[in-house]
């Protein structure tokens, strides 16, 4: 092998590829002419209508249709007439309407004379429509209610006389001071009546309702007449 090696660098063994190399490049020049020829031998292979739709521009749309002509409504006046006492509608205009009159109603006489149409019986001349001068009848008297509660204030508003604590003995020696609260009842003549206490301290509370026992009230008048109330009254203890 090495011999052959260098035998064929020297020149000695001869080969087959020099004929080789120049038939597969003759092969290969006829080929690429023949592919180079054959677009000029074989024109029509393309389609030369596709070619010309792609370069020739569209046609433009057809114009949108004319708008339709209006209708004209013909109005045709409808006259009625009357048939049998009822309303019907009439196939052609009549070349004479015929005037209806009505009758009047007869009027009622009612009431004196020179009074108003539609009066009653005993009016006088000159009165109200439909109505009787001193006819009207009083409106109804409103009970008066035989109890009311007030406020404090509203009590205090109407004392006439006042009669103040005594301090009780043993609250001043024990420092006892407060308010008391009383619930009363201020009759029609201003007395007090149905005293209790509700709050406060025991041994101030009978001082307070000693005191309150003769206080004096005017009446409270409602409706023109004098009722009874409730009210609520504070007695202060303060050293």
């Amino acid at each position: 092998m090495f011999e052959d090696s260098l035998m064929e660098s020297g020149g000695r063994i001869k080969t087959n590829q020099k004929w080789t190399g120049l038939i597969s490049t003759l092969v290969q020049l006829g080929l690429v002419g023949f592919l180079v020829l054959l677009p000029l031998i074989f024109t029509e292979a393309l389609p030369k209508g596709q070619l010309t739709t792609w370069l020739v521009a569209p046609p433009p749309p057809p114009p949108p249709p004319p708008p339709a002509a209006p209708q004209i409504q013909q109005h045709v006046q409808k006259v009625s007439e009357i048939v049998d006492g009822a309303l019907r509608t009439p196939s052609k205009i009549p070349k004479k309407v015929q005037m209806i009159e009505h009758e009047e109603a007869p009027q009622q006489n009612s009431g004196v004379m020179g009074g108003v149409v539609g009066g009653v019986p005993g009016g006088s001349a000159g009165g109200v429509i439909g109505g009787i001068i001193g006819s009207a009848a009083p409106p109804p008297k409103v009970a008066t209610p035989q109890k009311l509660r007030v406020s404090s204030g509203v009590a205090d508003g109407l004392k006439i006389h006042d009669v103040q604590p005594t301090y009780p003995q043993m609250a001043r020696i024990a420092h006892i001071q407060g308010d008391v609260m009383l619930q009363a009842t201020i009759s029609k003549t201003g007395v007090i009546e149905n005293l209790h206490a509700t709050s406060g301290h025991p041994i101030l509370i009978q001082a307070a309702m000693d005191a309150v026992k003769q206080w004096k009230y005017k009446p409270y008048i409602l409706n023109g007449e004098p009722v009874e109330v409730e009210t609520t009254i504070k007695v202060q203890f303060h050293m």
